[in-house]
């Protein structure tokens, strides 16, 4: 006898826990089923390849950042210690959803635990709240270095930056806080299958059979608000900063001060736009393929920990020298 394919017999769950008939109670469930990405079970080892190598550059690229930005003692300044905190946050954000991503797409390893399950989704949103304050603050040291140079050193001190990464940390672990916990208490009498790879807050929230617009509501304000805020503190210290570029006497002077925003900006313009065009195409665009919304969100995540380590080690010329010093000997 034949086995029924996996997506199959998955489409077959949905169906009877949608329907009337529906006898299963998952209003504490102890485990959820992740799908992978839904409709492409057969290429699961395929799909892991760019994935894996995503991770990988990921990895390597920040552990070189970090290694860079502790060894190099003229590195120790407020622009290479934020740049130092970007780092881990992208290793801890990569690292959060990645394994057991690929022991869905290798060892066909679906399911999650409800309280890990929690943990993964805590974690994810924390860290992406601490890497966007994270950019705030490098705005505001860029703010600091152009528009008023000679007090830089005063004003942005080891405590006062150790003060910053601080306030960062605590913001994004209190915003991200509710989310589990909201979560938690909602009964989940339809289903226990997460059509996607990890746990993330409205992925979890839409199995819910209760009125759960609170987290809906709560994921908006995250979202419009916080984000909003930090765009508009960014914009604002660009605002302040292009002024006083084009205030510089010669081309030279400007395309000099200017280039020291390059990488900031890269690495901002690679974290924002993503994030909000996907947190509502999540919440508004339902005719979007299943599959198709969960491979670009997968993308959207693995790509500023990889690519920010590229940016700062291409743009950034103390670092490029650090790493290309082994070759010139």
């Amino acid at each position: 006898m034949q086995e029924t394919p996996f997506c199959l017999r998955v489409e077959h769950l949905l169906l009877y826990s949608m329907s009337g008939s529906n006898t299963t109670d998952f209003t504490n469930p102890s485990t959820f089923i992740l799908l992978g990405v839904p409709g492409l079970e057969a290429a699961h080892v395929w799909i892991s390849i760019p994935f894996c190598a995503m991770y990988v550059i990921a990895v390597l690229g920040n552990f070189t950042i970090l290694f860079i930005v502790k060894t190099e003692s003229s590195l120790h300044g407020p622009m290479y210690y934020f740049l130092f905190m970007l780092a881990i946050t992208d290793l801890v954000i990569s690292t959060t959803i990645m394994p057991k991503m690929l022991a869905i797409y290798w060892f066909n390893s679906r399911e999650i635990n409800f309280s890990a399950c929690l943990a993964q989704l805590y974690f994810l949103h924390c860290f992406s709240v601490m890497e966007s304050g994270i950019f705030v603050a490098m705005a505001f040291d860029r703010y600091v270095a152009i528009c008023h140079p000679l007090r830089h050193s005063t004003i942005l001190t080891n405590s006062v930056v150790a003060k910053i990464g601080l306030a960062m940390m605590l913001r994004g672990g209190m915003l991200a806080l509710p989310f589990p916990f909201l979560v938690r208490q909602w009964p989940y009498c339809k289903t226990n299958i997460i059509p996607q790879p990890y746990c993330a807050h409205m992925a979890v929230v839409k199995l819910a059979c209760a009125d759960s617009r609170a987290s809906s509501y709560y994921g908006l304000f995250v979202v419009f608000c916080l984000i909003g805020l930090d765009v508009s503190f960014i914009s604002l210290s660009y605002t302040q900063i292009l002024r006083v570029i084009f205030s510089l006497p010669t081309k030279d002077a400007r395309l000099k001060t200017f280039e020291t925003c390059i990488s900031h900006l890269c690495a901002i313009l690679v974290f924002y736009i993503p994030n909000l065009f996907f947190s509502l195409m999540y919440r508004f665009a339902q005719n979007v393929p299943l599959h198709f919304h969960v491979l670009i969100v997968n993308v959207y995540l693995l790509m500023p920990p990889m690519l920010n380590p590229i940016i700062y080690g291409v743009r950034t010329k103390q670092i490029r020298d650090r790493l290309l010093r082994p070759c010139t000997h």
